[in-house]
């Protein structure tokens, strides 16, 4: 059975923002670093990594003490721009991008329970920035967030 779940390419862009939010900003970060320190496949987070860079959340340094740091503070940079930078907009089902339709719009009686999860989904997203995750274990967002107790 298959399983509802964020790409793996989200996943690895969320570790490696996070992980550079861990680090001093006056310090680069190289691909090499970040890919060892967080398990992630060195030429997958080098096309992210320049995802990232494009959408103004990572910037580079060349030269010997070159690498990548944040762009902005860990506090200005939420789980949504994360996504967004690497997939484009958030969007549970097809009929909540904005972009498509979807033929059955006008007879859909899925479109409440729709909205309902896509807008609780992107709130979770927009208000969890790279500085909450510094302050907090894993382990107790787990336990805290209201995605856990939907269940």
């Amino acid at each position: 059975m298959g399983v509802m779940q964020i790409p793996r390419r989200v996943d690895y862009g969320l570790r490696a923002a996070i992980y550079l939010s861990t680090q001093d900003p006056e310090r680069s970060c190289s691909l090499t670093e970040i890919a060892r320190q967080q398990g992630i496949p060195r030429k997958f987070l080098e096309k992210i990594i320049q995802n990232l860079i494009h959408s103004g959340l990572v910037k580079s340094k060349r030269g010997p003490d070159g690498g990548y740091t944040l762009a902005r503070s860990p506090g200005e940079i939420s789980f949504q721009h994360i996504i967004e930078a690497l997939e484009g907009p958030i969007a549970v089902n097809v009929c909540m991008d904005q972009h498509l339709s979807c033929d059955h719009f006008p007879r859909c009686t899925m479109l409440g329970v729709w909205s309902d999860i896509q807008r609780k989904v992107v709130d979770v997203f927009s208000h969890t920035t790279l500085a909450d995750l510094q302050r907090t274990p894993c382990q107790l967002l787990v336990a805290s967030s209201s995605l856990s107790s939907a269940a």
